[in-house]
């Protein structure tokens, strides 16, 4: 069952048009005052930072994907080597297969070929309402050698789901005592329709150390359950959700003014370096991509490493000409509201 929709995951993402309709992530909405005149050269830009304990070279995560099949071995395998040359993170896809299923495990460890990313384990928060605990949070951890735990959340893709777990009530206490319990950081990610200022503060209480916002106007994940749907029923209960969710500029802006000290990934419909400097100004820690990753991984590695250097490079060359030498500096400009 795990395998089969993992698989049906990755086949509906390359193929099928998952992404929201009539709703869009935000970016366009703000743009950079250009500089004519930066005062330094564009070899001085400098996207590094710390996070996590780990040292990225530019503020970017390939987003939890996969894991759970021989394909998704390969590609987790690609994206991890691309990660580890480039230096930035990686979230793996929900470990929940392999918990299940211990001959899976293999297709979510990358260590060994990535020893210094900045690497994310990964499972379903709903989990800890049907038997996982901090000793499964831990597992999940251990069998990849994670730096973090992300728990990800996604009310509306499991009541879209035919087989989907739907038990969210007292899930807070729950992510409470994980965060309590374990020593690696706590990461709760949304799957793509946003985070909202009431929720975040939720989880800040709980003890979560950052949160993904995940925001819409990315892939769907209802549009993807719709692809999948095996009655008429089911896809039309699901086709309706195409334009659901809080869009990842306005997710980021509402949790920016209600928890100003959290770390923050942007994440859900970026899709360029300019929309990371973007994204970075409006108050993210880094950004969390996805989709294109997948659609460069199933090409190769090299496919990986050329898409990282050209998200880099646009971030860098949109950097200099806005007059912002590091992310500091990116934190700190005010974008220009379109009308």
């Amino acid at each position: 069952m795990h395998q089969q929709r993992k698989s049906d995951h990755i086949r509906i993402n390359l193929n099928e048009d998952i992404d929201g309709k009539n709703i869009d992530p935000g970016f366009d909405q703000y743009r950079f005052t250009h500089c004519a005149l930066p005062g330094f050269n564009l070899e001085d830009v400098d996207t590094s930072l710390a996070f996590l304990g780990k040292r990225l070279a530019a503020p970017l995560l390939i987003s939890s994907m996969t894991g759970g099949t021989s394909e998704a071995r390969i590609l987790n395998l690609r994206l991890a080597k691309a990660a580890q040359a480039a230096g930035i993170g990686l979230g793996v896809g929900s470990q929940r297969a392999a918990i299940e299923d211990p001959s899976l495990v293999d297709t979510y460890q990358v260590r060994h070929v990535a020893p210094d990313i900045l690497l994310m384990a990964n499972l379903g928060a709903v989990q800890l309402n049907y038997g996982y605990g901090p000793d499964e949070c831990r597992r999940a951890v251990e069998m990849i050698e994670a730096d973090a735990l992300i728990l990800h959340l996604n009310p509306l893709q499991e009541a879209l789901q035919p087989e989907g777990n739907t038990r969210f009530a007292g899930l807070l206490s729950k992510i409470e005592a994980v965060c309590r319990a374990l020593e690696t950081p706590v990461v709760v990610k949304e799957v793509g329709w946003g985070v909202s200022d009431d929720v975040a503060r939720q989880l800040l209480d709980a003890g979560v150390a950052v949160l993904d916002i995940a925001g819409a106007g990315g892939s769907s994940w209802s549009q993807v359950e719709m692809h999948r749907a095996r009655t008429d029923h089911q896809r039309r209960v699901a086709a309706a959700f195409a334009d659901w969710g809080i869009p990842t500029v306005e997710s980021l802006q509402m949790l920016r003014r209600c928890i100003p000290t959290l770390p923050i990934i942007a994440s859900g419909g970026i899709r360029d370096g300019i929309q990371m400097a973007k994204a970075i100004a409006l108050g993210a820690t880094i950004c969390g991509i996805a989709g294109p990753f997948l659609h460069a991984a199933i090409i190769s590695t090299e496919a990986v490493n050329d898409l990282i250097a050209v998200l880099v490079s646009q971030m860098r060359v949109a950097m200099f000409s806005a007059g912002l030498v590091d992310l500091q500096s990116l934190r700190h400009t005010s974008l220009v509201a379109q009308a």
